[in-house]
């Protein structure tokens, strides 16, 4: 079985290989691409199965003997996030199939998007599975260099201008994260993360502060973290709908997921705990508070996505299995969630022709369909119950009352304020984009004046219909989110059994235990 897992990146590019050969052919291209990622899907889910019964899975990539071989790891968490990575790029998928169809090549060049997708796929996967800092470097560098593609398609000025911020914030981040990696192996003598586990308090601890800053800081940037996520807002509205929802659903969350490796596995006695609570907290205030004061859905959606990392970063800071477990789950809640009201979003601007709350109207009366689609994800989001966002949260709240310290208080708090003004920030866009009348007051009423000066509220775009296909796969994107719910007991479960593996004072990959991969 562990000869299996180098098909996680594999597996994509060779789908990016035959959909650029078959660029003229697009039918097949999207018969590649579905196959590969639903391929990848049926091997996360069994993988999944089998390391949450036994014993993870680890592979030394080319035969080479560690620590020269790259090592390809699956534990709990790594299978968790590939299957669901696996079914959040399918659906996006599908809607850009269906956008394509009904548009052209105007805002996602098939030729173009296809490969790039599928190549951006791999890097997510890979950064998965990386058993060693410089292939997570790598598997970073490939979903970036993908994601430059994907956020400038069309050419369009504004997407231009952003993609070029994208580009330099992200340049910037690889590299501290580069460096971080040089100065690891100076330090240590390998990039291995078991090894590097087994070795770091062998160093000067002031040593091991500064390998610690600087990761941490790398990471930062990619995960959006305050004050280092001034870049997302701006980057993210302007790029076509489906490489919005697949950038909000998983790009920072790679960045997360290496926060949780590296506190975890590599710095399991971390003093850095209570400056990641404080900026735990500032992410969540400050994101909200941004969202609060937009007009424009997309961008709305985008400050709360910097707003929910905070209760990701909250959750590791308690640094304790229950509070890793919670952010697990938080996590993949976070994934789906997110990237279904982004898609949402997408339906909205198709048919009313904008984004903006002060220019659409009506659409519970003119197309409830699509209203539901935003109402059950942002109900979630918000965090009301039974939804799989009150449980995450609930549970996060929880294991930081179980520590009970003044700053855990203060993060409960901030994170309850966060949830509240979510569920006013989506609530008040329903109200005027869905709830409200056509023939009601809006632009220029006095009670919105604060709002028409934000960035993008007065955007008009040419109204589009949507294809089936585009409302199926948001549809089911939807039903994914009320599975978290439905089965959050079993789910839960699994993530808790991360959360408990993860801080356990055991090597990241037992390394006389891997196999030699070919």
């Amino acid at each position: 079985m562990s000869l299996l897992v180098p098909l996680f990146v594999a597996l994509p590019l060779l789908g990016a290989a035959f959909t650029l050969l078959l660029s003229r052919h697009r039918r097949m291209q999207i018969v590649v691409s579905i196959t590969t990622l639903s391929a990848t899907f049926v091997l996360a889910a069994v993988m999944l199965v089998v390391v949450d019964g036994g014993t993870p899975l680890a592979v030394s990539v080319g035969g080479w003997p560690l620590p020269f071989g790259i090592v390809l790891y699956v534990d709990r968490l790594a299978a968790l996030l590939v299957a669901v990575s696996s079914i959040v790029l399918l659906a996006v998928l599908l809607f850009s199939v269906g956008q394509g169809a009904a548009d052209g090549d105007e805002d996602t060049p098939v030729s173009i998007f296809h490969p790039t997708y599928l190549i951006l796929a791999a890097g997510i996967f890979d950064s998965f599975i990386a058993g060693d800092l410089f292939n997570l470097y790598v598997g970073f560098e490939i979903l970036l260099v993908a994601s430059y593609v994907l956020i400038t398609l069309g050419s369009t000025k504004e997407r231009i201008r952003t993609g070029t911020v994208y580009i330099v914030v992200s340049l910037v981040s690889s590299i501290i994260f580069l460096s971080a990696i040089a100065m690891v192996y100076a330090a240590l003598g390998t990039v291995n993360m078991a090894q590097i586990a087994e070795r770091m308090g062998e160093i000067d601890p002031g040593v091991q502060m500064m390998l610690h800053v600087l990761l941490l800081l790398g990471f930062a940037v990619k995960a959006a973290i305050f004050p280092l996520s001034f870049w997302l807002p701006d980057s993210y509205p302007t790029a076509p709908a489906p490489v919005t929802a697949v950038f909000a659903g998983l790009l920072t969350k790679v960045g997360v997921y290496a926060i949780i490796r590296t506190e975890t596995q590599l710095f399991p006695d971390s003093n850095l705990d209570a400056v990641l609570m404080i900026a735990a907290i500032a992410t969540m205030i400050i994101g909200i508070l941004g969202a609060v004061a937009q007009a424009e859905l997309k961008r709305i959606l985008s400050f709360t996505l910097v707003s929910h990392v905070g209760y990701m970063i909250f959750g590791l800071a308690i640094h304790t299995s229950e509070a890793v477990g919670a952010t697990v789950y938080y996590m993949v809640h976070h994934i789906v969630v997110q990237t279904t009201l982004f898609l949402a979003v997408g339906l909205i601007e198709r048919f009313s022709g904008s984004t903006s709350i002060l220019r659409v109207k009506g659409l519970v009366a003119g197309a409830p369909l699509i209203a539901a689609l935003y109402f059950i994800p942002a109900l979630n989001l918000g965090g009301l119950p039974p939804f799989s966002g009150f449980i995450g949260k609930y549970s996060l709240f929880e294991a930081a009352a179980s520590v009970g310290t003044p700053l855990m208080w203060a993060s409960i708090a901030a994170g309850v304020v966060t949830s509240l003004l979510t569920l006013y920030a989506l609530m008040r866009a329903w109200n005027l984009s869905f709830w409200r009348e056509q023939d009601e007051a809006g632009e220029g009423d006095s009670r919105y004046q604060h709002l028409e000066s934000a960035p993008a509220a007065q955007t008009q775009t040419e109204r589009r219909a949507s294809p089936r296909i585009m409302t199926g796969a948001t549809i089911g994107m939807v039903a994914v989110t009320l599975a978290l719910t439905v089965f959050a007991g079993p789910i839960y479960d699994v993530c808790e059994r991360i959360g408990s593996s993860l801080l356990q004072p055991i090597s990241l990959v037992e390394l006389e235990g891997v196999e030699q991969g070919t």
